[in-house]
């Protein structure tokens, strides 16, 4: 039997975690669509390609601290860039002639790549049979925008016309889309809340606890604050309780500050640098402590790993959400917040102790978005609105 052909579009900016997340809802897709996936941004060393998935590669883009638009591929200005995503992403949809067409954060994000999205909705609107249409969006919105209000308004009114559906990749008693998100122009389409996503659960043994902090960032493009002060921190905690300090830096992490850290580990006792660990949840699981930024990726790892967590959100810019999930996290007992505002080597001692010995509360949420999402993306795609409203 042929399965129902799928088209995700991602695209990651800064960090790791829209790709991570998307990544694994592709494969938990694969098991029920043919997935091909549009990835727009750098693909990061050392992490595989999917089996069973037909990868898209775009001409990396990315945006800077200003959020303008920046090319990641040597080989492209942003301007060429833009030109041919758009005529790949327009010859994928004709070329796999999809069921679903699932795009990821648009139009509640990512309005800096409407150029390339509209002809994609556009061209879905328009071709027979119509594909079903859906947003894959995260739990919590960025909601400290210049022009918040005109975002939502516009937002809703592009969901209303051109989607069929919102999956909203959440516990919807963790956190609901309309606290986050507040438009004056209603949004009709029809909300579905999957469960929190994480990746397919690994086969691991029974291991023992080490005596080890592990530090992550995600990608780490905006990691050097964390890692600088747990180098710093480092000294104390291992002579006063024993603790060695892994650094996980990131595939996206600066090369300077990646040599300046390594430098550091060589010279220190009980201190070591990795660019990457395959199997990160799992080291996480065997860490005595976890000390990270709040993305959402990390956070499933922790609520999985039972390991006391320290997370120190990241909130530069217009970024706002991993300090609200976070803080619904500390209110639940799942993990500590260090606000990054008081970020210093004392002071992420200091809660790296008192994390010491403290056992995280179960967090009785809905974490099955990974194979939920298959499942209602099966059920709801026969149901097509052929004729819409503009």
């Amino acid at each position: 039997m042929t399965r129902p052909r799928l088209l995700f579009y991602c695209q990651h900016s800064v960090g790791l975690g829209h790709l991570v997340r998307s990544m694994n809802l592709a494969d938990g897709l694969a098991q029920d669509f043919a997935v091909t996936f549009l990835n727009g941004g750098p693909w990061p060393a050392n992490v595989p390609q999917p089996a069973g998935i037909e990868v898209v590669h775009l001409p990396a883009l990315g945006l800077d601290a200003d959020y303008a638009l920046v090319s990641r591929d040597a080989r492209f200005t942003v301007e060429e860039a833009v030109t041919a995503r758009r005529a790949m992403i327009l010859d994928t949809l004709r070329g796999t002639a999809p069921d679903v067409v699932l795009v990821e954060l648009f139009p509640f994000g990512r309005k800096k790549f409407a150029g390339e999205l509209m002809p994609l909705l556009e061209e879905a609107r328009e071709t027979s049979p119509t594909p079903f249409v859906a947003c894959s969006l995260r739990d919590i919105l960025v909601g400290s925008r210049r022009d918040q209000q005109g975002h939502d308004d516009r937002a809703s009114r592009l969901a209303n016309e051109y989607f069929d559906a919102v999956l909203v990749h959440a516990d919807a008693r963790f956190a609901g889309l309309e606290e986050t998100f507040h438009p004056n122009i209603p949004l009709q389409t029809p909300v579905h809340y999957t469960g929190f996503v994480r990746a397919a659960a690994e086969p691991r043994g029974p291991r023992l606890r080490e005596r080890r902090v592990l530090v992550s960032a995600g990608g780490g493009m905006v990691g050097a604050p964390l890692f600088r002060a747990a180098v710093e921190a480092h000294p104390r905690l291992l002579v006063d309780h024993g603790l060695r300090t892994t650094i996980v830096t990131g595939p996206f992490l600066p090369e300077p500050v990646v040599a300046e850290l390594s430098r550091r580990a060589q010279e220190t006792s009980g201190l070591e640098v990795v660019r990457y660990l395959p199997d990160l949840a799992g080291e996480m699981a065997a860490s005595a402590v976890s000390v990270s930024q709040a993305g959402y990726n990390t956070t499933m790892d922790i609520l999985g790993s039972a390991t006391a967590a320290v997370v120190v959100p990241f909130g530069e810019g217009r970024e706002d959400e991993q300090a609200e999930r976070a803080r619904r996290l500390e209110r639940l007992g799942a993990l500590r917040v260090l606000d990054p505002d008081r970020l210093s080597p004392g002071t992420l001692c200091a809660a790296v102790q008192d994390a010491i010995g403290w056992t995280p509360l179960p967090v009785p949420l809905d974490l099955d978005g990974r194979t939920r999402t298959s499942r209602l993306l099966r059920t709801l795609s026969p149901v097509r609105d052929v004729e819409r409203t503009p």
